[in-house]
């Protein structure tokens, strides 16, 4: 895949932590760039540097990290490892001055998530953390639109207003933007290490939530200050976010759901409009003038392309519907996927390369990613203590 047009020679990139997410995405997205080279992969299973090989052919197999990490031919690490696994490899990272990729979350705890602040900080490597919703079609759009509207907002002339400019109160939250995101998940499709307190101690309350702390402070634009949380165990999660301004998020997990029915939604209110992102299928809106009043996206990897042609939503569930169907019929679970959202895993890294080359602002830096981790942090703090947790505890 090539993006913005830039004239450079391919980097050659190796992947440290060959896991489901770096075979399914990052592998290869790196094999189909026209702009980079897979060179290495790196994992300490044999079986999997095996699948490396003989699916994606690497110039390089190894269980070394550090060793990679020190082969002058290596220009750009994608570090995929969880997140038990960040700070040594970002250490050595700096120490050889190469740029890094790596998945969220940053870390799983505070000192870890300090730690790397300060060396990457202290060594002045690009780092781009894999919030790679941001990189979405859908979501960038939806961005733009919100943003724009939040910073001069045109209201319609159709807006109902019963007591009219001279008799409405005066609010302080007048305007301020709420965001609404719900996640439907399957517990069930979770890898065994999920399951495992000591490589995961807060579960999906941060492998997971990072995510979506992340675009609640990307659309809101705001400092966050509280965060409460509510938690019925492993699988079901509510969170809400207060902002600087009043603006507030609530996040909704819920893990036993199906894949029969999108996995995300998103709803942004604000001075008088909203913006809806339906599993970056579609992108709604109201009360923006000017602005379109929905947007469908292309899908990924559509086995059944006369199905559901006329895209969108009620499209891709009726291409889910198919595949459910197949799979049901052949006894093979592996058959509904189908016509997946594009949530930008390819265009984040084309992105890091663009910013490798000067070409482009971060897309989501050190910043962002410890802003997103310790909001993720704190609604783990509150849901084991029961109150509400102001920011600066984090």
């Amino acid at each position: 895949m090539a993006t913005s047009g830039i004239q450079t020679d391919a980097m050659n990139f190796a992947v440290i932590g060959c896991g489901a997410l770096a075979r399914g995405q990052h592998i290869p997205n790196i094999s189909r760039s026209d702009r980079a080279v897979l060179h290495t992969c790196c994992d300490v299973s044999q079986d999997t540097l095996a699948e490396c090989r003989d699916q994606f052919q690497p110039r390089v197999l190894s269980c070394d990290y550090e060793e990679v990490i020190a082969d002058p031919d290596v220009e750009v690490i994608v570090l995929a490892t969880n997140e038990t696994l960040r700070l040594p490899v970002i250490q050595a990272c700096a120490e050889a001055g190469k740029p890094v990729y790596v998945e969220k979350p940053l870390a799983g705890t505070l000192d870890e998530l300090r730690e790397i602040q300060r060396v990457v900080r202290g060594a002045g490597i690009l780092l781009c953390v894999g919030h790679n919703r941001r990189c979405a079609p859908a979501m960038i759009d939806a961005w733009q639109i919100f943003r724009r509207h939040m910073s001069a907002p045109e209201h319609c002339p159709w807006r109902f207003d019963r007591e009219g400019p001279h008799n409405r109160p005066r609010l302080p939250d007048d305007g301020a933007a709420t965001m609404s995101v719900r996640i439907n998940d399957d517990w069930h499709s979770w890898k065994g290490w999920v399951f495992d307190k000591a490589e995961m101690p807060h579960g999906p309350m941060i492998f997971e939530m990072t995510h979506f702390t992340d675009l609640c402070n990307w659309f809101l634009d705001a400092e966050p200050v509280q965060v409460v949380a509510l938690e019925s165990g492993m699988l079901n999660h509510g969170v809400v976010i207060r902002y600087e301004h009043g603006e507030i998020a609530t996040i909704t997990m819920g893990a036993n759901g199906t894949f029969g029915y999108p996995k995300e939604l998103y709803e942004i209110f604000g001075s008088g409009a909203v913006v809806v992102v339906d599993h970056m299928l579609e992108v709604r809106t109201a009360g923006i003038a000017g602005a379109p009043d929905r947007l469908m996206y292309d899908m990924l990897t559509d086995r059944h392309p006369h199905v559901g042609e006329e895209g969108g939503l009620a499209g891709w569930l009726e291409k889910k519907r198919t595949a459910c169907r197949e799979a049901t019929e052949q006894s093979d679970p592996e058959l509904i996927f189908t016509a997946e959202a594009d949530k930008g895993h390819a265009r984040a890294l084309e992105a890091f390369m663009d910013q490798i080359h000067g070409a482009r602002t971060e897309l989501c830096g050190l910043d962002g990613a410890v802003l997103a981790t310790r909001v993720a942090l704190a609604a783990v703090h509150s849901a084991e203590t029961g109150r509400v947790v102001d920011l600066h505890e984090i």
